[in-house]
């Protein structure tokens, strides 16, 4: 089952069934993300990236985590879970799914969308029903490297710092400045993610959000991946946040794109 958003030339496909994924986004006719099951742009929570060897401490209680990307975990159980539709218009859509085992606490994640003409607005939150719990939420799109319109898709953005990434894949705890791709990396801009996507003489497409947190994968030939998240690779360790009764998590990323001579 799917959900079709339009408005003007912009066309969004959501899979519910399958970790509530866009797994179209189309801006009039041309595609803008990887297509395959695991790809399009999925939501990641309730972490973001690894979590090392899928542990995770909660005061003096440790979590163990199914290693779904051995030795770590990876991207959360959003992507991987059936969600349910809420809210449905032409342009606005929202889908909640139940946090169950093998998350340690109950609780509720809502993911919104709400598509323009020119922008998508997407919006994540994480409730809990009973105890704090520290989580991470964001997303991870697979855009395009190639439109079939010309050249490779440029990245422009300017963070402040680049976490230093070890042999196992996390952040070191270091920060450095940064540095040539390609990444698979994550990158701090503190005035909150500014990334632009550009396709010459296609699309130009930004990336923007509150948050101070980007990761950039670009080492596969086919696709781009620039994810806004709440916090690091690793956070749940290194930067929890806490989910409290009267303190959700709330998350949001606007893409906003306009056509180029």
């Amino acid at each position: 089952m799917s959900t079709q958003l339009s408005v003007g030339g912009a066309e969004l496909t959501i899979d519910q069934e399958n970790g509530c994924r866009i797994s179209s986004l189309r801006v009039d006719g041309t595609e803008l993300l990887r297509q395959g099951p695991h790809f399009g742009a999925f939501p990641m929570v309730p972490w973001c990236g690894r979590t090392a060897n899928g542990r995770f401490r909660d005061g003096a209680v440790v979590h163990q985590l199914p290693l779904n990307h051995p030795p770590h975990a990876i991207h959360g159980l959003g992507r991987d879970t059936a969600w349910r539709r809420g809210r449905l218009t032409d342009t606005e859509a929202a889908f909640v799914f139940d946090l169950a085992d093998p998350w340690p606490w109950p609780g509720r994640v809502t993911q919104s969308f709400e598509l323009t003409p020119d922008g998508l607005t997407l919006s994540l939150g994480v409730e809990t029903y009973g105890d704090s719990f520290p989580a991470q939420a964001g997303w991870h799109p697979w855009f395009r490297r190639n439109l079939g319109t010309g050249e490779d898709v440029r990245l422009d953005f300017a963070p402040e710092w680049q976490e230093e990434r070890g042999d196992d894949h996390l952040p070191t705890g270091h920060r450095t400045d940064p540095k040539p791709g390609p990444w698979d990396d994550c990158f701090g801009m503190p005035h909150g993610v500014d990334v632009t996507l550009t396709w010459p003489g296609a699309l130009e497409l930004k990336v923007t959000s509150r948050e101070e947190w980007v990761v950039v994968y670009d080492e596969e030939a086919e696709a781009v991946c620039v994810e806004p998240q709440s916090g690091p690779p690793n956070g749940l360790n290194t930067l929890p946040r806490l989910v409290t009764p009267v303190d959700p998590l709330e998350v949001a990323t606007t893409w906003t794109w306009r056509r180029l001579p």
